[in-house]
């Protein structure tokens, strides 16, 4: 029997539109914070906490210049003026799948609007409507590091509970309008990121709330995003019966760095530290062990029996997940080599390689992460964001990303392992920035993803032409033989 992946298996690629749509001013679109996100051209990849914080003070400066090249969230990869030739490209890959973000200030400039922007609304149209031309189905991210900047700046961000009803009001605008474009839905990107960036994720800044335990308006953020999910979920599944509607985590793969007991401990307690969301989303309550944390720590986080319910009653279908790396942990890491990894520092494991960014390259880790999700919470996955940030050349109209293919190649493999010999239901894989995009982590063109690489540097300078890299005809393959490529010479 030849070895290939389930029929229908979900094949494509992820894009936000903080990073890839640009025109951040047209069509009536108001600013989000992502477009007041500074990058720091000295990037210090050893350190990510500096590159995310933001004060008051640079929110105003923000707000008083058009720069696009201190601010390059604000240009993307322009996918607002070349979506008919991005979308193409897609489908000649052979996509299945397509992961999008609508742009909340594109729909609701300000958030607080009670008219949804027609012509934002349109432009989604136009873009579901190239996805239908090539047979992709839309994956649509609802709330990706995106929030209007009013909201932050007269609402206090999502610590305010008048927001669960702003962003209500959104999701049944997009769900009536694209109820026959869409059928799966993330409601909130990695929602557990609000506890490392709270500004992208929660429109919160920290200088804001004087005289406040900001770790208890972090987590008091977190649970409005818990009730805006389960009612977001609602909506979705009263408009389309057959909807799918997942949450969506940065899976932080822990190992203890040795067996002593006390680094197993802590790699356990790490996990915790992420699965807490997910678990929360997945069962529709809160675990004992964060209820336990907000106890110990003292933390009042306010909410109802309604919440509550509608948090039970309105879990979801299904678990996404981004994986780029593992990481170690230990009780004590003075002294131990420290490296990047997906928005934060790990202790480095000697046995496995690094990227030009210095994640950790892991295959087996993301087998490990499948087995580990699919064994806790019984529902279908999908990975939705995975891939290899590099340093890649245009020579002669192309890019030979050999390294590129190597990475996926061995990350497609483990992938098949953990669904056939582990037993995970795996429903799809969505490569992260399969067009070149401004890097979250690093706020960088320079850090490329993508199958198709964008002429437009860090400053912002560039054609931004595409052009095909070396993996854009593999991948394009894997899909076509639904992964039996992967296993023609074994």
């Amino acid at each position: 029997m030849k070895k290939e992946f389930p029929k229908g298996f979900l094949w494509g690629g992820a894009t936000a539109a903080n990073q890839f749509e640009g025109g951040w001013k047209e069509g009536g679109k108001g600013i989000s914070v992502s477009d007041c996100a500074r990058s720091h051209l000295d990037v210090d990849v050893q350190d990510y906490k500096k590159q995310n914080e933001v004060t008051t003070k640079d929110i105003e400066e923000a707000l008083k210049t058009d720069d696009e090249v201190y601010y390059p969230k604000r240009h993307g990869s322009n996918f607002y003026y070349h979506y008919k030739e991005d979308i193409a490209l897609l489908g000649e890959m052979g996509f299945k799948v397509f992961r999008l973000s609508i742009a909340w200030s594109r729909i609701f400039p300000n958030g607080d609007d009670l008219q949804p922007n027609e012509e934002g609304l349109r432009f989604y149209d136009a873009v579901f409507d190239e996805c239908a031309k090539y047979h992709i189905e839309p994956l649509v991210t609802i709330s990706h590091y995106e929030p209007p900047i009013n909201l932050l700046l007269n609402y206090d961000g999502w610590y305010s509970r008048e927001v669960i009803d702003m962003f209500v009001r959104y999701v049944k605008v997009i769900v009536d309008r694209y109820q026959h474009k869409v059928k799966y839905w993330l409601t909130f990107n990695e929602v557990d990121s609000m506890i490392r960036h709270p500004y992208t994720t929660g429109a919160l800044i920290e200088d804001r709330f004087p005289g406040k335990n900001f770790t208890e308006v972090i987590f008091q953020a977190m649970h409005h995003q818990f009730v805006a999910s389960a009612l977001a979920t609602k909506i979705i599944h009263e408009s389309i019966p057959d909807a799918k509607v997942g949450c969506m985590l940065t899976k932080l793969t822990y190992y203890p760095y040795t067996c002593k007991p006390k680094d197993v401990l802590k790699a356990q307690q790490d996990m915790r530290s992420t699965y807490c969301y997910s678990d929360t989303q997945v069962f529709g309550e809160y675990p004992a062990y964060l209820l336990a944390k907000f106890k110990n720590e003292g933390l009042n986080i306010k909410m109802t029996e309604e919440d509550l319910r509608v948090m039970k009653e309105y879990p979801v279908d299904f678990v996404s997940f981004s994986y780029y790396s593992s990481s170690c942990v230990a009780a004590d890491d003075q002294g131990l080599k420290k490296t990047a990894a997906n928005t934060n520092i790990a202790i480095k494991n000697p046995y496995i390689p690094s990227s030009d960014w210095g994640w950790q390259i892991d295959p087996i880790g993301l087998r490990i992460s499948l087995v580990d999700l699919y064994d806790r919470y019984r529902k279908p996955l999908f990975i939705v964001e995975n891939g290899l940030g590099a340093v890649d050349e245009l020579v002669n109209g192309t890019v030979d990303d050999q390294y590129r293919i190597d990475y996926f190649e061995a990350h497609f493999k483990e992938m098949y392992n953990a669904i056939v010999e582990d037993g995970v239901d795996l429903m799809g894989y969505t490569s992260w920035g399969c067009i070149d995009l401004v890097s979250e982590s690093t706020k960088q063109m320079s850090k490329r993803y993508g199958f198709i690489y964008v002429d437009a540097d860090d400053l912002g300078q560039g054609s931004y032409r595409r052009y095909k890299k070396k993996s854009f005809n593999w991948y394009k393959h894997i899909i076509e033989t639904n992964g039996r490529c992967l296993f023609e010479n074994e």
